[in-house]
Order: C-alpha cells, then sequence, then structure tokens
C-alpha cells in the first residue's frame, strides 16, 4: 500500500512540474510572439474542381493563390475534399507519365467489377473508387514558410478522381498561419 501511494505521489508531483514547465514555456511563447508582432489567424476557403474522369487534376497553383489571398507567411494550409469515390495526393507534377503508372496501378490494384463486390448501386466503378480513396487520403498538411508551400521541386497536389463520369468536386482549404 506505501509504495503504491508513493509511486501516485512521484506521478502526480511529475505530471504537476510538466504542467508548469508548459505553462512557462508557453507563457515564453505568447510573449515572444507578441514582441514580433505577429498573430496566428485561421482562413477558411473553398474551390470547385470539375472532373471528367478518372485522373489526377493539379490544384497547386489554385491552393497557392488561396494562401497569397490570405497572406500567410507562415504556417500551414491542409487541402480536404468531402468526397467518398476521389482523394488528394502530393504527386509527382514534372512528367505525366508518373502521373499514368499511378492511375495505372491503381486500375489493376482495385479493378472494376470485381465478382466480390456487393455495393454496386451507383455503378461498378464506385466501390472500387471508395477503395481507392481509403488507400489514399482525403486530405495533405503542407507546411508554408515565406508566404510559399514548401513542395519539393517535384511535387504537385492534386485531386486523385476515382470515378468515370464527369463530377464537380468540392475541396475545402485551411489556412492556419501568420
Amino acid at each position: 500500500m506505501f509504495v503504491i501511494r508513493t509511486e501516485v505521489m512521484e506521478s502526480l508531483v511529475g505530471f504537476a512540474l510538466r504542467v508548469r514547465f508548459q505553462q512557462r514555456c508557453l507563457k515564453s511563447a505568447r510573449h515572444d510572439r507578441n514582441e514580433v508582432g505577429s498573430e496566428m489567424h485561421v482562413y477558411h476557403d473553398q474551390l470547385e474542381v470539375h472532373t471528367h474522369g478518372k485522373r489526377l487534376y493539379e490544384i497547386t497553383d489554385e491552393v497557392q493563390s488561396k494562401i497569397d489571398k490570405d497572406k500567410v507567411q507562415n504556417g500551414t494550409v491542409t487541402v480536404f475534399v468531402q468526397h467518398t469515390s476521389c482523394s488528394i495526393v502530393i504527386m509527382e507534377n514534372a512528367d505525366s507519365t508518373a502521373r499514368g503508372d499511378l492511375e495505372q496501378f491503381f486500375e489493376r490494384l482495385v479493378p472494376e467489377n470485381a465478382d466480390y463486390f456487393m455495393h454496386d448501386s451507383e455503378g461498378s466503378d464506385d466501390m472500387p473508387s471508395h477503395i481507392r480513396m481509403v488507400l489514399t487520403h482525403t486530405s495533405e498538411t503542407v507546411p508554408i514558410a515565406k508566404g510559399k508551400m514548401q513542395l519539393g521541386t517535384w511535387q504537385g497536389i492534386f485531386l486523385f478522381e476515382h470515378r468515370r463520369a464527369p463530377h464537380r468536386r468540392r475541396i475545402l482549404i485551411t489556412t492556419i498561419g501568420e
């Protein structure tokens, strides 16, 4: 019993010391930020992309223009698509054959008309599109420095459409920074 109480007491003391340290760090960070005169802001915007079948649609410039409009110099941008049959990916943007290879890979990885799919009420490409979305992402977050996304030399942000038919895709863009 005594050992347990000692361990609990040591745990509580350790927790209290960590909380005091964090509070001092936060106070110091707030102080430094106010001295520089910058404040964190959150901006929400959206983008609509009209797709014309399965493929990658680059949206890098559109996302950067939202950051430019918000005048964020340092922070992060999150790009999120509100759909379950397309995704957001960061991909090679210099050589279109790399994008074609990715598209062909997914065609082979998750084929349409597979006899094991039960969900087909919206067509033979519906269930494969959901699986492709799960295997990729519905969002990507990119750091911003000096007003520019910190993507690599050959990186771009893409909407990856997984359906054959044309769609209007709504993408939310949240920029946090100063």
